[in-house]
């Protein structure tokens, strides 16, 4: 769970906010840069099979318990719940629409634009929500899960120093990509001003 939640989520946050855009691609003469998306997409899968895997392990170890007998049992069920959520709503985004094909990236004609993120259709809108606020809920309850899980396993006292660093690390390079601009909005990543 550290590894995932701990390291890796940071990471994949990270990428998703800032790297829309690459430092070297020649934004907005090149656009819809797929560097962000799949990296995001696939280790957010990566770290979805890590929660699942370390609930198994937590469940082989303890043996089943009400989910409400700790803190840390609490936070857990929410962490892995929102985790499900988070991928479930990953594949009911919809489809990409827009003047360029994303597979094959050459023009489309006008009347194959449409599509639900390039026409921002309700279950579009609903997938922003979704997606990005259940990320939100997920990234706090995993904050709060981690000091938690540390003291349940009566982890080495390094650890939640170097979590520590690591959380600290990360908000510092996240303030750094915010007031250096990199945070581009996606639909001008993908589609240009």
């Amino acid at each position: 769970m550290v590894l995932s939640m701990g390291l890796m989520m940071p990471l994949i946050i990270l990428v998703a906010r800032f790297f829309k855009v690459t430092p070297r691609q020649r934004w907005p003469d090149q656009l819809d840069n797929p560097f962000w998306f799949v990296t995001h997409r696939r280790w957010g899968h990566v770290v979805a099979v890590i929660v699942i895997a370390g609930l198994v392990c937590a469940l082989v170890a303890e043996g089943w318990q009400a989910p409400w007998h700790s803190v840390h049992a609490i936070l857990g069920w929410a962490v892995a719940a929102l985790v499900l959520i988070q991928i479930l709503s990953a594949w009911m985004r919809g489809t990409h629409g827009g003047p360029v094909d994303p597979f094959t990236r050459k023009r489309r004609p006008p009347q194959e634009w449409p599509g639900d993120h390039f026409s921002m259709t309700p279950r579009r809108i609903a997938f922003e929500y979704v997606h990005k606020y259940a990320g939100y809920v997920l990234l706090a309850l995993a904050v709060a899960a981690m000091p938690t899980g540390l003291i349940a396993a009566d982890s080495p006292r390094w650890m939640p120093i170097v979590m520590t660093i690591w959380w600290l690390a990360m908000l510092g390079v996240f303030g750094w990509l915010q007031r250096s601009g990199r945070c581009i909005d996606t639909d001008q990543a993908i589609w240009g001003t």
